[in-house]
């Protein structure tokens, strides 16, 4: 059982969520595609070129892990040419397929789509020939590194760690996870057919064990970008990392009219965007304010 206590139950949410619920259904029962838009697409504007070396101003490849949902080609169709066109060897790859469900990634087990992080980053690091890689995530793609790092070895190949609207200590999704034992059936379809969002609801078992003794490693440097807007990911400071070389950043701060929600913040906000440059190379950073967004 997935540790989700029962709530009141206002029937705007209960909608919602058994909107979700028939959204997941009609995913799992769509017929298997031959490959996905990702899995097909070819390299996209520069990046996941595996001829790129990188130069003395960028030293590690930058690999690009997406979120719920998410593939390793639209998840970044603006971050990954912005960084490309910075001068970065960028890569991105797909984890958490789920068989029957083209497309859309980020469902599986995440303790398995951080084994499958290992072995990509390993490919990066054999491509390019650099010692240590950064890491950029969205959403769940913050989050899943965590267990690479800390269980598989991940520390020793890892300099920075950037996550955007991570859920490192999990979700409520505003309190529909309360909701879910109303629904018969709804927490079972959930962790059988789809444990990648099983394992984020804030109190689950691998939620449990990941933040167990603390929430990074050392000799990685982390970096978080939250919205205060964020509907997926809340309560959003959840997001917050604590431990040394861990820097915490509110977009609000740093640009007060900045409206971004959850997905654009990860998608096209050119403001959280000049932020992950200044953690990626925090030696030549610049102040990140609402301008950066024309940068």
């Amino acid at each position: 059982m997935l540790p989700w206590t029962r709530a009141p139950r206002p029937p705007r949410a209960r909608r919602t969520l058994a909107a979700l619920i028939l959204t997941l259904t009609a995913l799992l029962a769509a017929p298997t595609a031959t490959a996905t838009a990702a899995e097909s697409a070819a390299p996209s504007r520069g990046w996941n070129d595996y001829s790129c070396k990188p130069s003395a101003a960028h030293p590690r490849p930058v690999v690009l892990v997406h979120g719920t949902f998410g593939n390793s080609v639209d998840n970044w169709l603006v971050l990954a040419p912005y960084l490309v066109n910075r001068g970065y060897c960028v890569f991105s790859l797909d984890y958490g397929q789920l068989p029957g469900v083209p497309f859309f990634h980020g469902l599986g087990p995440i303790d398995k789509s951080a084994g499958q992080l290992d072995v990509f980053v390993d490919k990066v690091l054999g491509a390019t020939g650099a010692p240590e890689a950064d890491l950029v995530g969205h959403s769940q793609g913050g989050m899943m590194p965590h267990h690479y790092l800390k269980f598989l070895g991940g520390a020793d190949k890892v300099n920075a760690l950037i996550g955007i609207a991570p859920d490192n200590h999990g979700t409520t999704l505003l309190g529909l996870t309360a909701l879910l034992p109303y629904f018969p059936g709804a927490e079972d379809l959930l962790t059988a057919n789809t444990p990648g969002l099983a394992d984020q609801i804030a109190g689950s078992a691998f939620l449990t064990k990941l933040n167990a003794g603390g929430d990074t490693v050392p000799g990685v440097r982390y970096t978080v970008i939250a919205t205060r807007y964020d509907e997926v990911v809340t309560p959003y400071r959840t997001q917050y990392l604590d431990g040394p070389n861990v820097r915490n950043v509110l977009l609000q701060d740093l640009c007060p009219v900045d409206l971004s929600e959850h997905v654009a913040i990860g998608t096209i906000d050119r403001i959280a965007f000049h932020e992950v440059a200044n953690a990626l190379d925090p030696a030549r950073a610049t102040p990140t304010n609402c301008a950066s967004a024309v940068g």
